[in-house]
């Protein structure tokens, strides 16, 4: 079986290897978005084929916490951002399997939007897993995002983030890919 992480990375394991029902996952992004429209998207390298994936800040939610909580938790993580202003849920993604020392996880994210003025990334709050995974950070303009061949999480990134520049947030979460 072949499954795809959060980030785009392909997880491969065997039936046997697997003889319980996936543990659910919840997780969480954030769609940062500076005042000139620009989005954060951090990326990490796929060793198998080259490619570069790119992806919103976000992670796992932790017991007891809320989707939301865990969002802003992960941008303070993740951006060294602390005063953070979460706004409307987007998205939530289709639900996809992913393998990690052995074991499935059926993972669930949910996009959150949060808008801030354009500052300095700080990373130092990364886990060691990200410190060994991710590659790098940038800001990106609607134009870039519709340009780069690189793969982008969530899939069709450039058309939700053109859609929700224009139109807004949704009233209600769309379902996306990714």
């Amino acid at each position: 079986m072949i499954g795809e992480d959060a980030n785009g990375a392909r997880n491969e394991t065997h039936a046997a290897e697997n003889v319980d029902a996936p543990r659910r996952s919840d997780r969480v992004r954030v769609v940062l978005l500076d005042d000139a429209d620009r989005l954060l998207l951090f990326s990490l390298r796929d060793e198998t084929d080259g490619s570069t994936r790119w992806f919103t800040p976000g992670g796992g939610v932790e017991p007891g916490e809320t989707h939301r909580k865990a969002a802003v938790r992960e941008l303070r993580e993740e951006t060294g951002l602390t005063d953070v202003i979460l706004g409307p849920e987007l998205w939530r993604g289709r639900p996809w399997n992913t393998v990690r020392d052995g074991v499935t996880y059926e993972v669930h994210q949910r996009y959150f939007v949060a808008r801030v003025p354009a500052f300095t990334i700080d990373t130092s709050g990364f886990e060691a897993l990200e410190l060994s995974a991710i590659t790098g950070h940038r800001w990106w303009t609607l134009a870039e995002l519709a340009a780069t061949t690189d793969l982008l999480r969530p899939a069709g990134l450039a058309e939700l983030l053109r859609t929700l520049l224009v139109d807004g947030p949704p009233s209600r979460p769309i379902t996306v890919d990714g």
